[in-house]
């Protein structure tokens, strides 16, 4: 993560005053994120008193202020009036005993505020909202994760469970509920008929409590997801709640999952007993018990007790001291087992000899759609097996491999087994040792394999040669739509040999290229098929191929760090002047100067379909941004430009402000991360004050000071379209938000004003400002749903919406369009700037397929970190959530996921 955070201080009233007032005028800011800036109790009172009287503001980040009681204390008296507020962060502050007595009893009176994420209210304010929730007839769901809560604070919640009628939802993970507290929920659950959801993941819940839970379970009518996963249940707990399962016939969803660090201590015993009720309970879709202590025995009976039963299943294994000989017993059991869907045993021990077991099972099992067996020892003996398996299996759709120790031997088996296999769509075998023979036996495997529509090779040893012979079969194959070749060992004349391929494949439409060495000539021969190539090339962070699938040309081509040069930017620039259908170039860390910039600027002249360009954090300079400033001018297409980290300087900006004066089409300029002062801030805010069409200007990371603050302050004053100003990291002071926070007053389009990592005190840390009760026009936001549809099915847990730009979401709100539901991806506060997606996810999509959706289409690693932030809609929150994420938007049934590329990140 860029810098570090910068110290809010502080100033006089006068200018706190005139923020406020901002603060009282401002229209269409509905989320404020002041995370990290240290603007203590004064500030927090400042924001209070504002608190009172506004109406629009809907999510306030306060997290690691330095807050006290006394500003806590404010806030508190700020929530007996405020009726919009529903999401409250005061994490990593200093608030005690007095602070959080406030807060508990404003939340008496308040009858909005939904999540109180990390805010440490403990028991005094779990207390307080059950008196709430005695009362309150339209709470549906509540989030009090992370609170330091504990067995009081649970029973007083559990008390108002008992009366309350609307909660279908509530989560107490991460707290420090113990077995009393379970003990009372349990009770609640006896009498309760509207909860849905209970999730006390990550407490001190022994299995004394998972008795009481199990006992409610058997009267309980209503309850269909417990999560208890990250206790201390051991067998005793797990044998209880199996009793519970033999009468319970509405519980869909049972996680007793631990992890590496923190498992529950379920064996052999509870996995038996869990088994036993599996054979009479019709119910239960969902077992997860990754991450405990159960062996041989367990595991055979919980396979066993599906023999019979015609209820599908899904079991999770992971990580549960599974070795060569447990599978040995089970290899029987597979083959007349009629209802497990999927199995997930990665990270065991099976070997060669387990993974041969199974190989025998799945030859006669006729409903294993997903087999996971990845990260287990298995090597050449082990997939020659497997692929055997695959000449009769008809039913298998996934078989993932990854993190194995395959080589080219058991790599042509299994390519040799793809040829007749009628059912098999994904193969993940990344991760192993394949080189160029394995690549060559997968080419005959594509030549002749009518179903495969994914194949998954990153991070093995491919070369040049493997990449040559897997090029020959795309020719002609009509199924293969995504090929996985990131990060192997080639590069020039693998572009070349691709090259060739995409002159004659018309259905291959995601080729992942990111992390190689194309370098200049590669990128000629790619240039060259972009003159007649009608297929859609992508790389990882891109690849939303389904969001075009009612398309069949090369729209996005992705080359992010190949180092092609100023020589490879000429070929394309050649290229683009042909081209009549790449909308998208991403040619980010390519090492481009000044003449490559000139040359693409030429092809802006006469392309009239390219609509997004990507040339962050390459070698630009003033002269390459003068040159592409001069293509604005007269191309009418562009609505994307990202310049970041090119050593811009104000000649530069200067220039682009020119070009903004008369161009129509650009929406969207990242300028983040250059040598950007006061004056090319200046010249860019005299743009502002004539262009009605940029929506988004990003000037992170620069130093335009505050006379770059005042003059952006200024054009706002006049302008009406833009709707995202991101001025983190600029040394902008007082003076600077001052002047921001004036123009505030009159500006009713600015959704989002990001002022992170400056010198702003206390007063200038308000200008971000807060909405008055006028009716300006609508706010920048998701239109709500309407009632969730069905909930989809695991394989496809989410459609992809329309790449809407932030104007056309303003529009749609403006229309009070509700027919879509967007996810907006913004770049926020010190992340790198991140390029826009757009999914349609609406609230009937369960939380955990939606981050295994994301994770898929991110083409993220299960080891990799995956960084969200999301509202209450998809409680339980999970402990990947970064608090200090800006959360653009927030409307009921919508996902805002903030993702970042790099893993490093964070």
């Amino acid at each position: 993560m860029y810098g570090t955070f910068q110290r809010i201080r502080t100033k006089g009233s006068e200018a706190l005053a005139e923020a406020l007032e901002a603060l009282k005028t401002n229209s269409t800011l509905t989320t404020l994120n002041m995370n990290h800036n240290s603007i203590g109790d004064i500030g927090a009172q400042a924001l209070a008193e504002a608190l009172k009287t506004n109406s629009i503001l809907t999510t306030l980040s306060l997290s690691s202020n330095l807050i006290g009681d006394d500003g806590a204390q404010a806030l508190a008296e700020a929530l007996r009036t405020n009726s919009t507020l529903t999401t409250l962060d005061l994490s990593g502050n200093s608030i005690e005993d007095n602070g959080r007595l406030a807060l508990a009893e404003a939340l008496k009176t308040n009858s909005t505020l939904t999540t109180l994420w990390g805010n440490k209210i403990g028991d005094i304010g779990a207390q307080a909202l059950a008196e709430v929730l005695e009362t309150n007839s339209t709470l549906t769901t509540l989030n009090l994760n992370h609170n330091s809560i504990k067995d009081i604070g649970a029973q007083a919640l559990a008390e108002a469970l008992k009366t309350n009628s609307t909660l279908t939802t509530l989560s107490l993970s991460s707290n420090m509920i113990r077995d009393d507290g379970a003990q009372a929920l349990a009770e609640a659950l006896n009498s309760d008929s509207t909860l849905d959801t209970l999730s006390l993941s990550s407490n001190m819940i022994g299995d004394i409590g998972a008795q009481a839970l199990a006992e409610a379970l058997e009267t309980n009518s209503t309850l269909t997801t417990l999560n208890l996963d990250h206790n201390s249940i051991g067998d005793i707990g797990a044998q209880a709640l199996a009793e519970a399962l033999k009468t319970n016939w509405t519980l869909n969803t049972l996680n007793l999952a631990g992890s590496p660090s923190t498992p529950n201590t379920i064996g052999d015993t509870g996995a038996q007993a869990l088994a036993e009720a599996l054979e009479t309970n019709s119910t239960l879709t969902t077992l997860n018990l990754a991450h405990n202590f159960i062996g041989f025995e367990g595991v055979l009976e919980l396979i066993l007790a599906r023999k019979i039963k015609s209820t599908q299943i899904s079991l999770n294994l992971e990580s549960d001291w599974v070795e060569e000989n447990t599978i040995l017993a089970l290899s029987e059991v597979f083959q007349t087992n009629s209802t497990l869907t999927t199995l997930n045993l990665t990270d065991n021990k099976i070997g060669d000899i387990g993974a041969q077991a199974l190989a025998e099972a799945v030859k006669v099992n006729s409903t294993l759609t997903t087999l996971s067996l990845s990260s287990n020892l298995i090597r050449d003996d082990g997939a020659q097996a497997l692929a055997e398996a695959l000449d009769t299996d008809s039913t298998l759709v996934t078989l993932e491999l990854w993190g194995n120790k395959i080589g080219d031997n058991g790599d042509q088996a299994l390519s040799e087994d793809l040829k007749i296999s009628l059912t098999l769509t994904t193969s993940e075998l990344w991760s192993n040792n394949i080189g160029d023979n394995g690549s060559q036996a997968l080419s005959v495997e594509l030549k002749s394999n009518s179903t495969l529509t994914t194949s998954e090779l990153r991070l093995n040893l491919i070369g040049d040669n493997g990449t040559q012979v897997l090029s020959e079969p795309l020719k002609t194959d009509s199924t293969l739509t995504r090929l996985y070749l990131q990060s192997n060992s080639n590069g020039e004349s693998r572009a070349r040999a691709l090259t060739e391929a995409l002159n004659t494949n018309f259905t291959e439409t995601t080729l992942y290229l990111d992390g190689n060495s194309i370098k200049s000539n590669g990128a000629k021969a790619l240039a060259k098929a972009l003159k007649t190539n009608s297929i859609r090339l992508f790389k990882g962070s891109l690849a939303f191929p389904d969001a075009f699938k009612t398309k069949s040309i090369l729209t996005i081509l992705d080359l992010q760090n190949n180092s092609i040069g100023d020589n490879g930017a000429l070929a394309f620039s050649k290229a683009l002047k042909t081209n009549a259908s790449l909308t998208t170039l991403d040619l980010w860390g390519n090492s481009i100067g000044s003449k490559g910039a000139q040359a693409l600027s030429e092809a802006l002249n006469t392309n009239k379909t390219l609509t997004s360009l990507y040339l962050q954090k390459n070698l630009i300079g003033d002269n390459g941004a003068q040159a592409l400033a001069e293509a604005l001018k007269v191309n009418s297409d562009l609505t994307t430009l990202d310049l970041w980290g090119n050593s811009i300087g104000d000649s530069g900006a200067l220039a682009l402000s020119d070009a903004l004066k008369t161009n129509s089409t650009v929406t969207t300029l990242y300028l983040q991360s250059n040598s950007i002062g006061s004056n090319g801030a200046q010249a860019l805010a005299e743009a502002l004050k004539v262009n009605s069409t940029l929506t988004t200007l990003s000037f992170w990371n620069n130093s335009i000071g505050d006379d770059g603050a005042k003059a952006l302050a200024d054009a706002l004053n006049s302008n009406s379209t833009l709707a995202f100003l991101i001025l983190a990291g600029n040394s902008i002071r007082d003076d600077g938000a001052e002047a921001l926070a004036g123009a505030l007053k009159t500006n009713w389009t600015l959704a989002i004003l990001e002022l992170q990592n400056n010198l702003i005190g206390e007063n200038g840390a308000l200008a971000a400002g807060t909405p008055s009760s006028e009716s300006p026009p609508p706010t920048l936001a998701v239109p709500e749903t309407s009632t969730p549809a069905e909930e989809p099915n695991a394989t496809e847990p989410a459609s992809v919406g329309p790449r809407l730009t932030p104007a056309e979401v303003v529009a749609s709100r403006k229309k009070k369009d509700t027919s879509k539901v967007v996810v907006f991806f913004q770049a926020i506060g010190n992340a790198p700037i991140l390029k826009q997606k757009h999914f349609k996810i609406t609230a009937s999509h369960k939380f955990m397929v939606v981050i295994q959706f994301l994770r898929r289409e991110l083409g993220y690693q299960p080891s990799d970190p995956l960084f969200l932030y999301v509202n209450s809609a998809f409680s339980p929150a999970p402990d990947e959530i970064v608090s200090n994420l800006f959360k653009c938007c927030n409307t009921k049934g919508q996902l805002v996921v903030n993702y970042c590329t790099s893993p490093a990140w964070g």
